[in-house]
């Protein structure tokens, strides 16, 4: 039976996560001698403009069971509206060369997640082009070098936003939903750069679902544990933060059953030469309000 891996993908969505919840997730890596993927918001703290999406079906449900009013935080929750939007990484520099110098794969999650999460079906290729564009360039600017890996907010995709990311000459990415890494074809095209799918529920969609609650989470992650590759997602506002003690059981309890930690520039070197092919679609998954991209 193959071992257990886990390679542990970190969404960086806001500026306080990325302030606060970024060190503290670094330091609960270090004890445990564990390198992840974290993928940074680079641009504006929108997060206040998310508001707009109480409208959607579902949405205020899961805020509401999942406790993320309260894991954000006030600041968060009105950045962009009340307050004015930071610029992320401009602001946080340090944050970003701090958690490569550990050892941790540093990617982009976006340049406005708000933005993008919520429009990008209505983007023209332009401005897809631009807002990978903007994040890329501020990114090289932090780190003195180009990024390889990109994540999309919400695993929000589209045709032309994998276009995009093939003309960056990704490694790969990371930007939906699935069981095994592969090469996707959407919208009747296929694209060259390797996807590297989620495979558990976030923590998010699961507190407050099926009687979950933060002292039984842990026991269904390990009911999720199967031989070979599961990719978490974890949130800084969440694991880093708000959930850092739940978070830090889990990496006991993995541990202690054996598991392999591995970075998704690991999996796409070993998986990438023979990754198949497969559809990816936008659609409904339980536990989030917006459709999420779908491995076929």
């Amino acid at each position: 039976m193959n071992q257990p891996v886990i390679a542990l993908k970190v969404d960086i969505d806001t500026f306080v996560g990325t302030r606060d919840g970024v060190p503290n997730l670094l330091a609960i890596l270090a004890r445990f001698g564990i390198r992840g993927t974290f993928y940074f918001s680079m641009g504006p703290d929108n997060s206040g403009k998310a508001i707009r999406r109480i409208f959607r079906p579902g949405f205020l449900k899961k805020q509401l069971r999942s406790g993320a009013p309260s894991a954000f935080g006030l600041r968060t929750l009105l950045s962009g509206t009340l307050l004015p939007p930071p610029i992320i990484a401009a602001k946080l520099p340090e944050v970003l060369k701090m958690t490569e110098k550990a050892g941790h794969v540093v990617g982009i999650h976006c340049w406005d997640h708000v933005k993008w999460h919520d429009y990008l079906p209505w983007f023209p290729k332009p401005v897809t082009a631009m807002e990978l564009g903007k994040a890329s360039a501020l990114y090289q600017e932090v780190l003195g070098h180009r990024a390889l890996t990109t994540a999309a907010p919400g695993w929000t995709v589209s045709a032309d936003s994998l276009e995009v990311q093939d003309a960056m000459h990704l490694s790969y990415c990371s930007d939906c939903r699935g069981s095994h890494p592969f090469y996707p074809v959407m919208d009747g095209r296929t694209f060259r750069t390797l996807q590297i799918p989620t495979t558990w529920p976030t923590m998010d969609e699961l507190l407050g679902e099926n009687g979950i609650t933060p002292e039984t989470i842990n026991d269904h992650y390990l009911t999720l544990l199967k031989p070979g590759l599961n990719v978490h997602t974890i949130h800084t506002e969440f694991e880093g933060m708000a959930m850092s003690q739940v978070f830090t059981d889990l990496l006991t309890r993995l541990t202690q059953r054996g598991v392999r930690f591995v970075t998704l520039a690991e999996v796409a070197e070993e998986a990438g030469p023979t990754a198949p092919v497969a559809p990816l679609a936008m659609s409904e998954i339980p536990g989030r309000a917006m459709p999420v991209a779908i491995q076929g």
